[in-house]
């Protein structure tokens, strides 16, 4: 028996890179997978990947800052069986100061990675407590409790995310509903190497290093290290824990003064 067996999932933003380790992991730990993606093609390729193998996933195409399709999707998967869990992994990203970010940006960013949070709470909450209850995991950030150069926005949404996460907690104890947070720091996903390749050519491998060496452990994380602490969290041996942010960053927040000052 697997640790999530004939458990129901519904993970945002589960076509690539966490989204897509969380699917995997959850699969082989005998989950009945939702994939919401806008990106369809990204997540039909990893369900047929997941369904060749055995296993229950399903996608779906889903833009979660739209609440009319995220509860549309919500229905039709509602008509299956019960959801049990609900991962909040969509987000995007912004680089910039507060002067460096449009009135556009911060919009963008909040319709995303704050709105498209509320919008999934929004639709499952009452689905939890007619079946008896769930478990929430929020994806948060490192950016979240500290201070990062030009993540004015990026932190801003998810600051909100972590403070949704210990409100949903408090107010939905009674209600067998529980909901954690994960803080990544940095994790070595397709994302970074895209961004790398636009930013860096030629000097991939040392921006990586340099990337690398603001974790003090040393290195960026693995999206599958994020997955097994998702599935942890989710799964019945979290039943006592709520109401808590789990950071996975190399040592980041409290070994930070370990670090060098420059970069050698």
């Amino acid at each position: 028996m697997g640790k999530l067996e004939e458990k129901v999932a519904i993970i945002t933003g589960g076509g690539s890179g966490i989204g897509a380790a969380i699917a995997r992991q959850f699969c082989s730990e005998g989950a009945s997978v939702h994939l919401l993606d806008l990106n369809i093609d990204n997540a039909r390729s990893l369900s047929i990947e997941l369904s060749k193998k055995g296993m229950s996933c399903v996608a779906h195409e889903c833009d979660v800052s739209n609440q009319p399709e995220v509860a549309k999707t919500f229905a039709k998967i509602f008509e299956s069986n019960p959801v049990g869990i609900l991962v909040n992994n969509a987000g995007i990203g912004f680089i910039g100061s507060c002067e460096q970010t449009t009135e556009e940006d911060l919009d963008r960013l909040y319709q995303v990675n704050i709105k498209g949070v509320y919008n999934c709470l929004y639709a499952l909450i009452p689905h939890f407590k007619q079946f008896g209850g769930g478990v929430i995991l929020n994806m948060a950030s490192v950016a979240a409790s500290v201070g990062l150069p030009d993540r004015f926005a990026y932190s801003m949404t998810k600051g909100a995310v972590l403070t949704m996460t210990y409100s949903i907690a408090v107010d939905y104890l009674d209600d067998n509903i529980r909901c954690n947070s994960i803080s990544p720091a940095r994790v070595h996903t397709p994302f970074v190497d895209a961004y790398l390749a636009k930013n860096y050519p030629g000097s991939e491998a040392l921006e990586m290093a340099r990337l690398s060496r603001t974790q003090p452990i040393g290195r960026m994380a693995r999206p599958e290290e994020v997955a097994q602490l998702a599935t942890y969290l989710c799964s019945d041996e979290a039943a006592f824990i709520t109401g808590t942010d789990y950071p996975i960053d190399g040592g980041f927040l409290k070994l930070a003064h370990r670090l060098p000052l420059k970069d050698s």
